[in-house]
């Protein structure tokens, strides 16, 4: 096994490039939250530009979800980059070496800065220029996830379950030889036959091979199943994602606060970053709006909201209270339009 300085550099950066370590992403809860990003952005609203379109939004929210950020070359459309590294001046990036994938062989070349579209998500004031991907961020949890998964998954690949050990009386070597073959392969119905005599030899009385020993491992007192829930909301919860948004006995109403919590506190604020950096550099006002697409609001509360402020404005006019003396009231109680019925 290579070590010393170049055997780190090639770690280091096998670690940049893939993510965390490339374990944690193989789980179906890293991938249902990823897809959720993705699936997200693919639908957003973008106006400003037609550069983002929807499959450049997706590729961006994944890029992002594994790695924290996403570096696109701006050219008569936005090219993804596969890998990258940047000079900077004040902290701020200002030249580029990408690497753009190819069918044949991927190719590199040197950019300026305001050649290229770089979404950062969590970035560390140490390095202002890189971002960091949730996984990253929470990598004691990542690695505790995979574990369980692998130890779960290598147990029931592995383990004897549903095997027996059955006590018989003895025979004849070759019988017996030949029973044990006869079970060979089996799982769930394998029987692991034993003899009376090699019972008592062991110290075993023989009456207490009446009833076959189990060899199931007794995996209840591990707590598996608590602690792969803990870790999955855990990682839900880093994504942005409410782990109650996945509990068997989840309601429409938690699943619709569930994708508005995603919507407005994790993937608008990420639209925000990308809609100012695409202003920036593309040379007009991007604006860019997942929360529509998604339905990611409280319909039936802004129903019932438009229906008082109706209610309140007739009531205002019987009363005979001006425009002005309205608005003021409606930014009292921060209802906000004032302006507009000013």
């Amino acid at each position: 096994m290579a070590a010393g300085y170049t055997a780190q550099i090639i770690a280091a950066r096998e670690s940049y490039v893939a993510g965390v370590s490339g374990i944690a992403e193989l789980t179906a809860t890293v991938q249902t939250c990823v897809s959720l990003w993705e699936s997200a952005f693919a639908q957003a609203d973008v106006t400003g530009t037609d550069l983002l379109d929807r499959r450049t939004m997706a590729l961006i929210a994944r890029s992002a979800a594994i790695r924290g950020e996403a570096v696109l070359l701006i050219r008569d459309r936005l090219i993804p980059c596969a890998d990258w590294d940047l000079s900077t001046k004040d902290g701020t990036p200002r030249a580029y070496r990408v690497t753009v994938p190819e069918a044949g062989g991927s190719t590199s070349t040197t950019v300026l800065a305001a050649e290229v579209l770089h979404l950062r998500l969590g970035v560390d004031p140490v390095a202002p220029w890189t971002g960091q991907a949730p996984l990253r961020r929470a990598s004691l949890t990542a690695s505790l996830l995979h574990e369980i998964e692998t130890a779960l998954r290598d147990t029931w690949r592995d383990a004897p379950i549903g095997s027996q050990i059955a006590h018989m009386p003895e025979g004849s070597a070759d019988d017996m030889a030949a029973m044990r073959s006869a079970f060979k392969g089996r799982r769930g119905s394998a029987l692991i036959v034993e003899g009376v005599a090699q019972a008592v030899g062991a110290g075993m009385h023989p009456n207490a091979g009446k009833v076959p020993d189990q060899l199931t491992p007794d995996l209840q007192r591990a707590m598996p199943a608590d602690l792969l829930d803990a870790a999955r909301g855990a990682i839900c919860a880093a994504y942005g994602v409410l782990p109650a948004m996945f509990s068997l006995s989840a309601q429409g109403p938690l699943v619709r606060e569930a994708q508005r919590h995603l919507a407005g506190w994790i993937l608008q604020p990420m639209a925000e970053l990308l809609a100012e950096e695409a202003s920036a550099k593309l040379g007009g006002a991007v604006m860019i709006d997942v929360g529509r697409p998604l339905q990611a609001f409280d319909a039936g509360g802004r129903a019932r909201a438009l229906s008082q402020l109706i209610e309140a404005m007739g009531r205002a006019k019987e009363l005979g209270l001006s425009p002005e003396e309205l608005a003021g009231a409606l930014k009292a109680v921060n209802w906000g339009g004032g302006d507009a019925l000013a």
